[in-house]
């Protein structure tokens, strides 16, 4: 399927994507730098077949383009903002989500211990929908060891931390402390540290962060 003619409004923008409204059931996600969509799609198509929840997709009309099933409901992040779910409930999702995902075979590499990475899942990137929790943006996928995307997630929460207001930042340490306690360890901190220093997309303050974050990280697994 491709893109029909006429895009609606702007729903909403990331670091590198725009996402804008096509009709009820679909919008599309435009990458800026006119990126390459078809390993993200090759690989919700992958995760679909396994029955691991994603949102349908389809080439986009144009390079750089994908759309998506428009999907119903809050980010998981919104929904701990409105008291919806708790911080040990919204950890225990996070760390379920993972250890579904690893539990997927990878789609092209040869190695029988990598698995799909999402290597960017934190409470944004989970939609509270009415079929349940589903996994969004995938720009960033990958095969490898789990460890490094359970790692991923681990830094990403605990970066928020030292960048939230005060009551958000509580928040996210708790959410840190029960995705670690039911992950069973923090994953490879070291090597998340070492992908997530070289993401262009980060400022220099964030880049600044990191070790703080990983040693937050580290402790969150003793409790």
């Amino acid at each position: 399927m491709t893109e029909p003619n006429g895009v609606g409004p702007l729903l909403g923008s990331g670091r590198t994507a725009d996402v804008f409204a096509l009709d009820g059931r679909r919008v599309l996600r435009r990458y800026r730098d006119g990126s390459d969509t078809g390993g993200e799609l090759a690989v919700m198509t992958h995760l679909a077949e396994h029955g691991y929840p994603v949102p349908a997709a389809w080439t986009g009309a144009a390079p750089g383009e994908l759309v998506l099933e428009r999907l119903a409901g809050p980010t998981l992040r919104d929904a701990l903002v409105a008291g919806d779910i708790t911080p040990e409930a919204a950890g225990e999702l996070l760390a379920g989500l993972l250890h579904r995902l690893h539990a997927v075979p990878a789609a092209v590499g040869a190695d029988p211990a990598h698995r799909i990475l999402h290597l960017d899942l934190h409470p944004e990137n989970v939609l509270l929908t009415p079929r349940g929790p589903v996994v969004i943006d995938w720009a960033t996928a990958d095969e490898g060891p789990p460890g490094l995307d359970a790692g991923m997630s681990v830094l990403i929460l605990a970066e928020a931390v030292f960048s939230l207001p005060e009551g958000l930042a509580e928040a996210a340490r708790a959410v840190l402390a029960s995705l670690v306690r039911h992950l069973g360890g923090p994953g490879d901190l070291a090597a998340a540290r070492a992908r997530r220093a070289a993401n262009p997309t980060l400022g220099a303050a964030e880049v600044r962060r990191l070790d703080a974050a990983v040693a937050l990280g580290s402790r969150s697994s003793s409790g």
